[in-house]
């Protein structure tokens, strides 16, 4: 590589041009760093995601539908809960059925998830496996079909 600093002879005289040499030196080692960490930070565990699919509910006789109003009120199958030892109660009533039910939980959009985690809390404790929530299609949604 040659350099110049000026015109031959006595006189000195200031370069006016850019080296962009240096410029160019930075600029390829700062994509040769990009090009070799993009595959280390986009690693991830390889998984198989479920596909969503809207399924529409087949009732059953023997399921159990729990219903939250916006108020947090409590029913069961439309006869209302007074408490929740009232609800543990039926719900382990309804665990050592042959074959056991699945709960059906329907909550209002007004509903405090504070309500549903304790009705959530109950079924777990009264022993019941298969739990679902029950929603409405969301037609506004594009890609719904």
């Amino acid at each position: 590589m040659a350099m110049s600093v000026g015109q031959s002879g006595d006189e000195q005289t200031v370069m006016s041009t850019i080296n962009t040499t240096p410029l160019v030196d930075v600029m390829l080692v700062l994509l040769i760093i990009f090009l070799i960490t993009i595959p280390v930070i986009n690693k991830t565990v390889k998984v198989n995601l479920p596909k969503a699919v809207n399924i529409p509910t087949q009732t059953k006789p023997e399921n159990i539908t729990i219903a939250l109003d916006k108020d947090g009120t409590v029913y069961w199958n439309d006869k209302r809960i007074s408490s929740s030892q009232d609800l543990l109660s039926n719900v382990k009533a309804a665990a050592v059925r042959k074959p056991q039910p699945e709960i059906h939980i329907r909550g209002d959009k007004e509903t405090r998830y504070e309500a549903i985690g304790r009705v959530m809390y109950m079924i777990q404790r009264g022993g019941i496996v298969k739990v679902g929530f029950l929603t409405e299609p969301d037609h506004g949604v594009r890609g719904y079909r």
